[in-house]
């Protein structure tokens, strides 16, 4: 699956006044236009509503050469118009908002000054077509392309992040075009400061005759949004005259198609590709196959509006996604500044410290964990590594030291230890077993949001499996020749303990012979509230019905700091150990798990890890922990906190660090294919894991996340993944007894 970023901003037309005369421009005005102090913070206020997380700021050039402005930037206590953005800005940063500020070409030392107070700064180079001085651009010295490359050349000499982009259509030719991209690539190959190029179809306006922009765009806005799937809905408050709704196109145009973009998207892509290609997805109906061809990025889907195209109002974020979805593209929320910009190298002080306290999962993680800085005192992570692979215990410190190791001759010898213990407790052999998921419904209340899968009663994509479907799914698993069945569900509104001890009953009907691995910790939890029970009663009602050993999930992370960020619904750690330790009691046997990769940082690892082998070493009853890397495509926490899947580099390093963090207390470490890929789980075997997991038949948590990894393997894949590591394959029970053995001249049947 391919991510395609947004920004939820809000945007300020602090001055339509400029010295430019674009022919195309419906936004600039000659006449006095800025907006007061009062009116900035009202504004300000306005955007915090909706819930913007960028304020961007668009202006026109120099209005300040109006006398009326520049007298009321004197009156307001500015020496400039600049100065005034900067005090916008500020106020901006105040309420948590980051700033972007597009204010036309501006000089070395302007540019510097907006810097300490913005997060990213843009200018459109338009064209390097000299050409268009002499139509589109007459009377407008700044459209020059020597004076706006020179903008954007400072701007990296500052170390801003840039946005830029050319204007497609107004007159250039497509040597021009190109040529264009080629003038920004080299500029962005001597500093590296684009963090996104974008493609912008001209579509031509009416005149608007005096009225506010700002009005039209928000009005245009707020109807497209509330009328959900109609394109065409447009303003109904403050709207341009209707003999302006259809303006004709001007003789100096250039009708542009959808080739012709898909053509500069992958000049761009080479060209620049390190950097983002954004095309609007209010200027024409094509932006859905221009993602198919390559672009990245759908710039800000302003909940105010466009205010250069008013008439054309941005989709929201749910039209969008509706789009894009089917065609296999996640849509995610994003910063005005790119993630790899997210540094003092690149940004104040000031700017960054918003980021830190307000978007801190935005933050790209550096190593293991995302914020943090942690400092280790000399030789930490190589005590840690000879302990573990002794099998002794290693404390919160230096566990902490090892999911943030980053150095690469540290992370082998990581990697070593935790080959050669999984060798002296595991041996050669790596284990599979054949199983069948059922996930019964998807309907369920808790809202977490790491979750894909989990959905309202009324959701159209929410299911419940019916008792036939349910009876022929376990003779499908029958016939597939699987020994266990996995049951889990969404905690559904209406189930109670019965109903669940009704899914045991019948799956022993069906087939007495499989092994039932059901009902995680917090399915174990919703039905003692229930029913009033006490865990030990629900496992003993469940083990008259048929339950066999149950799942170690719903751990997530064993940090109650960061379950309630990521799902304040679901039960407290000490709750999820007490029901494990009740599952114990029982004589279950039960897995443990981790979800890592989100939002946890090294620490918070390190105290799950502690959590799983205190509770291993008082039980003994835990078969094998499962690392689950984070899936963020189709989540809350993936759409709104722009976190990336991790990479496939440190998911092996964390995987290595699990097994030196459990030494010997669980023998067996499973690599989760659906996870990782075949592939992926493949390479682990290298890195502390002897078991590969199941054949599953179906899996729809993962797959409504977004992983893009299958839901069914056959034995035989299983079987060559194990022997292309070098290694004996073996399908084993849920409880690891040793079903069967392949030599090398053996094929499943």
């Amino acid at each position: 699956m391919r991510r395609v970023t947004f920004s939820r901003n809000f945007t300020l037309s602090l001055s339509r006044t400029c010295q430019c005369y674009c022919k195309y421009c419906a936004f600039a005005t000659h006449q006095a236009h800025i907006h007061a102090p009062d009116e900035v913070e009202r504004q300000l206020d306005e955007a915090l509503k909706r819930n913007a997380k960028e304020l961007l700021v668009l202006t026109g050039e120099k209005p300040e050469v109006n006398p009326l402005v520049a007298e009321r930037l004197a009156a307001w206590g500015h020496d400039d118009f600049t100065s005034y953005v900067v005090w916008a800005c500020e106020r901006a940063l105040e309420r948590g908002m980051l700033p972007h500020t597009n204010i036309g070409v501006v000089t070395h030392e302007e540019l510097g000054r907006l810097r300490e107070v913005t997060a990213s700064q843009g200018l459109m180079l338009e064209s390097v077509s000299e050409r268009l001085m002499e139509t589109v651009h007459a009377g407008s010295p700044t459209k020059h392309p020597a004076a706006r490359l020179a903008t954007i050349e400072a701007a990296g000499e500052l170390k801003i992040p840039f946005t830029s982009g050319i204007l497609v259509g107004i007159g250039e030719t497509e040597e021009e075009r190109v040529e264009s991209l080629e003038a920004l690539a080299r500029v962005h190959g001597r500093h590296g400061h684009l963090q996104e190029v974008i493609l912008q179809n001209f579509v031509p306006h009416p005149k608007y005759y005096g009225a506010e922009v700002a009005d039209i765009a928000d009005a245009a806005s707020k109807a497209r949004w509330k009328d959900g799937d109609d394109p065409s809905a447009g303003a109904t408050d403050g709207e341009a005259p209707a003999e302006g709704s259809s303006p004709s196109m001007p003789a100096w145009a250039s009708p542009v198609s959808i080739e012709e973009i898909k053509r500069l998207i992958a000049e761009c892509k080479r060209l620049m590709p390190d950097v983002g290609v954004q095309v609007p997805p209010n200027l024409s109906d094509w932006w859905p196959e221009l993602v198919d061809a390559g672009a990245t990025d759908l710039g800000g889907l302003s909940a105010n509006g466009d205010h250069i195209s008013p008439e054309e109002p941005f989709p929201s974020p749910h039209q969008v996604r509706k789009e894009l979805t089917p065609r296999g593209f996640a849509l995610t929320e994003r910063l005005c500044v790119y993630p790899q910009y997210m540094d003092s190298e690149w940004m104040e002080q000031g700017v960054l410290d918003v980021i830190k306290l307000k978007y801190w999962s935005f933050i790209p993680r550096r190593g293991s964990g995302r914020t943090s800085e942690e400092s280790f005192e000399a030789g930490t992570a190589e005590r840690a590594i000879a302990k573990g692979r002794e099998g002794r215990e290693l404390s919160e410190d230096e566990l902490t030291a090892l999911f943030s190791e980053t150095r690469p001759e540290l992370i082998e010898e990581m990697r070593i230890a935790a080959d050669e213990l999984r060798s002296e407790l595991a041996g050669d052999t790596v284990t599979f077993v054949v199983n069948r998921n059922i996930n019964f419904t998807n309907i369920c209340i808790v809202g977490c949001a790491f979750c894909g899968f989990g959905q309202g009663k009324r959701s159209p994509d929410a299911y419940e499996v019916s008792e036939q479907d349910f009876a022929a799914r376990i003779e499908e698993a029958v016939e597939f020749g699987a020994t266990e069945l996995c049951m889990q569900g969404g905690i559904h509104p209406d189930l109670t303990l019965e109903e669940y001890g009704k899914w045991l009953r019948l799956a022993k009907q069906v087939a007495p012979q499989l092994h039932l691995h059901a009902y995680s910790p917090m399915e174990i939890d919703y039905m003692c509230e229930k029913s009033g029970k006490a865990p030990d009663e629900v496992f003993s009602y469940l083990l008259e019905c048929g339950l066999g050993s149950t799942p170690g999930t719903a751990a997530e992370v064993l940090d109650d700091g960061v379950r309630q960020r990521i799902s304040p619904n679901k039960l407290p750690a000490a709750r999820w150990v007490e029901i494990i330790e009740a599952s114990h009691r029982a004589g279950l046997r039960s897995t443990s798990t981790v979800m890592f990769g989100h939002i946890e940082e090294p620490r918070e690892l390190a105290r799950h890890m502690g959590v799983v082998r205190g509770l291993q070493e008082r039980t003994g009853g835990i078969t094998e922990f499962v690392p689950l890397s984070f899936i963020p495509f189709n989540t809350m926490l993936g759409r709104t906190h722009g976190i990336e899947e991790i990479s496939m580099a440190e998911n092996l390093k964390h995987t290595a660090a699990f097994r030196l963090a459990l030494g010997r207390s669980i023998t067996n470490l499973q690599a989760s294919w659906v996870k990782m890929g075949l592939e992926g789980a493949t390479e682990a075997l290298r890195w502390g894991v002897n078991d590969l997991g199941g054949t599953l038949m179906e899996e729809n948590i993962s797959r409504m996340a977004g992983s893009q990894h299958g839901v069914r393997l056959e034995p035989a894949q299983l079987i060559e993944a194990a022997r292309a590591a070098g290694r004996e394959p073996a399908q084993r029970s849920t409880l690891y007894e040793v079903v069967e053995t392949y030599p090398v001249a053996a094929v499943p049947a």
